[in-house]
C-alpha cells in the first residue's frame, strides 16, 4: 500500500457532551493520516436512536473543530463515500444482513427481552459470563418463515465458530489470540431494522475504504466479531490499533463521575485548544526534557506509530495547567492574547447574555464583576460557610445537590426552559417547594445567594461546568455534614 492510500476515521456517537477521550483518539488518527499523507475522515455513529440527538452531533463537530482538527470527508463537508451519518445509511445495511443469512453466517433470533434477561441471570448465578445460548439456531428455515409470517419480532445475530481462536496482530499490542468460545453471538440488526455498532462499523469502514482502525483499547475484545464479519463478506481487513485508555492519576478510568471530561468544560474554563492538543499529543511522541511545547505540526513531525506506549495515558490536570500557562505566556503576542480573551468571553454568548441579565440589576457598572463574574471564573473556591445563609439544614442541602446532579444529565437539550422544567419536576418528586431546591443551587452555581437568575445562569455556563460546580458544592456540604456543624 502506498503512503497516500492511508485512510483513517474518527467515529463518535452523539449521545452526550464530547469527551476529551474522543479528542485523544481523534488526534491520534489525525497525526497518523498527516504522517502518511493520507485522509482523516469523520463519521457520526448514531445507531443509538434513543440517545443520539442533533444537538450532541453539533457539539461533537464544534468540539473537534475547536481542537483544531480538520477532516477531508464528513457529514458537514461531504465526500465520495457518504452519507457520513449512520442513520442516513440505514437502508445500506439490510442487503448485507440478508447476504449473511443466505450464506448461513447469521440467523434470526426471536427471543424476547424477558427470556434473554432470565438467561443472563441464570448464567451469572452459575458463574458463567453472560452470552447468547444459541436457542434460535435450532429453528428450521420453515419454522423461521412461519414465525416471520405471523409477525413475531426478531433480530439478526451472527454465528460464531465453536472451536479455536481468533488470532490477529494489533498495531499496538502485537499478536493477540482470543478464543472463539468467549465471543458472543452478536446482534447485527436490531428489531427496529437499525444495525448495531458492530455491523454498521464494519460495513462503513469497508465502503469508506478505511485502511487503519485506531480506537480505544476497550474495543480490543470486539475485534474477533469484526474480523469474522470481514471474513464472512470476503473483504480485506484493516490494520487494527488499540490505544491505551486515558486514566486518572490513581489509574482509574477517566470518567465524568470523578473528574471533568467534557471538551466544553476545558473550553469554558479558558484552556486553549493548542495547549490541550499539545498535552494529548505528548502521549504519542518521544521527546527530550525541554521540548514539551509542541504545535500540531511539531507533533506530526515527531509522531512515530511504531513506538507507542501500552501504559495508560494519565490525564494529569497539573501538567495541562502548566502547558496552558506556557502557551499563554510564551506563544502569544499581546494582541493575540487580547483577541483570545475576547473570543473566549464571547463563547456561547457568555458575556453578551450575562450583561443582558445584569443590566436591570445594577446601579453602577462597577457592580458587574461581583454580580456576573461567576460566569467567567474557572473555580468558585466554595467552602462550607458559603451555604450558611440557607435555611435548609446541611443534610437536606446535600440531598438536594446529590439528587439534582444525576437528574440534570437526563436533559437532552440544555436550555433555560428544559432546566426549569427539570428542576420543577425534581421539586415535585422530592416533595419540596421549588425555592427550597433553588436556594443551594444558587450558591453552588454562582458562589453567592444573590446572583443572576438561576435557570439562565445554568444555561449560559453549560452542562459540563454546572455538573462540576454541583459536584464541588456537594463535597463542601458533605464536609459540613461530616463535621456535625
Amino acid at each position: 500500500m502506498t503512503a497516500s492510500g492511508v485512510r483513517v476515521r474518527i467515529a463518535p456517537s452523539p449521545t452526550g457532551e464530547p469527551h476529551v477521550g474522543t479528542a485523544y483518539i481523534a488526534l491520534f488518527n489525525y497525526l497518523f493520516a498527516k504522517k502518511h499523507g493520507g485522509e482523516f475522515i469523520l463519521r457520526i455513529e448514531d445507531t443509538d436512536a434513543t440517545r443520539s440527538t442533533p444537538e450532541f452531533e453539533t457539539k461533537v463537530l464544534d468540539a473537534l473543530k475547536w481542537c483544531g482538527l480538520e477532516w477531508s470527508e464528513g457529514p458537514d463537508v461531504g465526500g465520495p463515500y457518504g452519507p457520513y451519518r449512520q442513520s442516513d445509511r440505514k437502508d445500506m445495511y439490510q442487503p448485507y444482513a440478508q447476504q449473511l443469512l443466505d450464506k448461513g453466517h447469521a440467523f434470526r433470533c426471536f427471543c424476547t427481552p424477558e427470556r434473554l434477561t432470565e438467561m443472563r441471570e441464570a448464567q451469572r448465578s452459575s458463574g458463567k459470563p453472560p452470552k447468547y445460548d444459541g436457542l434460535c439456531l435450532k429453528y428450521s428455515a420453515e419454522e423461521v418463515s412461519a414465525k416471520m409470517a405471523s409477525g413475531e419480532s426478531s433480530v439478526i445475530r451472527m454465528k460464531i465458530p465453536t472451536e479455536g481462536s481468533c488470532d490477529f496482530t494489533d498495531g499496538v499490542y502485537g499478536d493477540v489470540s482470543i478464543p472463539w468460545d468467549s465471543v458472543d453471538m452478536q446482534v447485527l440488526i436490531k428489531g427496529d431494522g437499525m444495525p448495531t455498532y458492530h455491523m454498521a462499523n464494519v460495513i462503513d469502514d469497508h465502503l469508506m475504504k478505511i485502511t487503519h482502525v485506531a480506537r480505544g483499547e476497550e474495543w480490543l475484545s470486539s475485534v474477533p466479531k469484526h474480523i469474522l464479519l470481514y471474513r464472512y463478506f470476503e473483504w480485506d481487513e484493516p490494520v487494527f490499533m488499540h490505544l491505551s485508555l486515558m486514566r486518572n492519576a490513581d489509574k482509574s478510568k477517566l470518567s465524568k463521575r470523578k473528574n471533568p471530561t467534557s471538551i466544553s468544560y476545558y473550553s469554558a474554563l479558558g484552556y486553549i485548544p493548542e495547549a490541550l492538543m499539545n498535552f494529548l499529543g505528548l502521549f504519542f511522541v518521544q521527546i527530550a526534557e525541554g521540548e514539551e511545547l509542541l504545535t500540531i505540526a511539531d507533533l506530526v513531525e515527531k509522531f512515530d506509530p511504531e513506538n507507542l506506549s501500552k501504559a495508560g495515558a494519565i490525564f494529569d490536570i497539573q501538567k495541562l495547567d502548566w502547558l496552558n500557562g506556557r502557551w499563554i505566556r510564551e506563544k502569544m503576542s499581546e494582541e493575540e492574547f487580547r483577541d483570545r480573551v475576547l473570543t473566549w468571553a464571547m463563547e456561547n454568548d457568555r458575556l453578551k447574555a450575562g450583561l443582558g441579565l445584569s443590566q436591570s440589576r445594577i446601579s453602577k457598572l462597577g457592580e458587574l464583576p461581583e454580580l456576573m463574574g461567576f460566569l467567567l471564573k474557572s473555580d468558585l473556591n466554595l467552602d462550607p460557610s458559603a451555604f450558611a445563609k440557607i435555611k435548609s439544614p446541611p443534610e437536606e442541602i446535600l440531598e438536594i445537590l446529590n439528587t439534582v446532579q444525576p437528574d440534570l444529565e437526563k436533559i437532552l437539550e440544555w436550555n433555560v426552559e428544559a432546566i426549569e422544567a427539570e428542576l420543577r419536576a425534581i421539586a415535585d418528586r422530592m416533595g419540596k417547594k421549588l425555592k427550597v431546591i433553588v436556594a443551594p443551587l444558587f450558591v453552588a452555581v454562582s458562589g453567592s445567594s444573590r446572583s443572576l437568575p438561576l435557570f439562565d445562569s445554568m444555561a449560559i455556563l453549560g452542562r459540563s461546568v454546572v455538573r462540576q460546580r454541583l459536584k464541588l458544592a456537594a463535597q463542601a456540604v458533605a464536609a459540613l455534614v461530616g463535621s456535625g456543624k
